[in-house]
């Protein structure tokens, strides 16, 4: 994208900004953001160059146990319902919507932080949400066809433009 996808202006709010409020009113008590943004308690990534999973391993060594949504801050069109939907299917340690690796419902335990860790300190494995989804072996959730374009992210100027107007 070039610059700071999570500072980028939707409806008046950065997406960061949108993003939580989404969140909330799926019903979350609590919004954690992974990165450098100190005005929303952000937790900076642990181990660098690790990507979305580095970001989730840090996050969730600061958490406490309970279920917890995961959410890219690039995909504006995200619904509480979507979220809800989510939770209302929940049955296993990761539930995600099938063909989509985000949004997921990721159960926080024990259990999960040391398949993060040991995925984060394995420099021959995968680090990878899929493959994170993979190991927990994720429940799919079907997604409706008109729910599809609420899952598109924006990762180029384009996208970002489609998006947005």
């Amino acid at each position: 994208m070039g610059r700071d996808k999570a500072l980028l202006p939707w409806q008046g709010r950065t997406l960061l900004e949108h993003m939580r409020g989404t969140l909330r009113l799926a019903g979350a008590d609590r919004v954690w953001v992974s990165g450098r943004y100190p005005a929303f308690g952000g937790i900076p990534d642990q181990i660098t160059r690790c990507g979305p999973l580095g970001g989730l391993f840090s996050v969730a060594m600061q958490m406490t146990d309970g279920p917890a949504w995961v959410v890219p801050v690039d995909t504006p069109r995200l619904t509480p319902d979507l979220l809800q939907q989510l939770r209302d299917g929940h049955r296993s340690a990761c539930t995600i919507f099938d063909g989509h690796p985000l949004p997921m419902l990721f159960n926080v335990d024990n259990e999960s932080r040391t398949i993060l860790e040991n995925m984060i300190h394995d420099p021959l494995g995968p680090r990878s949400l899929q493959a994170l989804q993979h190991r927990l072996d994720a429940q799919t959730l079907r997604l409706a066809h008109a729910d599809e374009s609420a899952l598109i992210n924006c990762n180029t100027p384009t996208q970002w433009e489609d998006v947005a107007s």
